[in-house]
């Protein structure tokens, strides 16, 4: 019902933003240049720990590409980004994965942020795999308080995905998600602050 509604329209948009593959009433109907549809994205290995019940990293692909070649415009988001033993070679396997199959229109990459109350929420949740994510030492955002991984490990995070992503792809659009002025600055030639997940052009 809706995307034929916002087809209707100039300037209002449908954002649809999932961990699911299930896009077979999407598939049904015609696309519209008004609707955007949003993959958010992980590691496999983050997946089957923390995004229970949700659509593989595979099937996720599958069903952007699916959607993609229906005539979608299709967008990646890779969040919450979270360190862990191997991270590098599970995030590069995704950004392998999904950039064979799709070509997105943008890419907005984030990293594991929550306000100090969340992480009580994420401990009766998810018990010692919560606790594992605090050795990581956060620290407290100055401009809106929420705990977030030292900027030393989000610049190495964003560089090694954004290199990963131009190996694969040199024009795609690449944001970062409710990043602080701080990390803005060191990567604003290599990202495009306007164009993220949330934001029509």
């Amino acid at each position: 019902m809706l995307v034929p509604f916002f087809g209707g329209f100039k300037h209002a948009f449908l954002m649809l933003l999932t961990k699911s593959n299930n896009v077979d009433n999407l598939l049904s109907i015609e696309p519209s240049r008004q609707t955007v549809v949003s993959w958010s994205l992980n590691s496999q290995n983050m997946i089957e720990q923390y995004e229970l019940g949700t659509a593989s990293l595979d099937e996720r692909i599958e069903a952007a590409g699916k959607c993609r070649e229906h005539g979608y415009r299709i967008r990646f988001r890779i969040d919450p980004g979270i360190l862990y033993s191997n991270w590098r070679e599970g995030y590069a396997d995704l950004i392998r994965k999904a950039l064979k199959v799709v070509k997105p229109e943008n890419i907005t990459l984030g990293m594991l942020k929550f306000l100090p109350g969340h992480f009580n929420l994420a401990l009766r949740a998810y018990g010692d795999r919560a606790r594992q994510l605090w050795d990581h030492g956060f620290v407290r955002g100055a401009s809106d308080g929420k705990l977030r991984y030292p900027p030393k490990q989000r610049v190495e995070f964003y560089t090694f995905l954004i290199e990963a992503i131009r190996n694969f792809d040199k024009d795609v659009s690449i944001s970062l998600c409710r990043e602080t002025p701080e990390i803005w600055s060191i990567f604003k030639d290599r990202c495009k602050r306007r164009q993220c997940n949330c934001t029509n052009w």
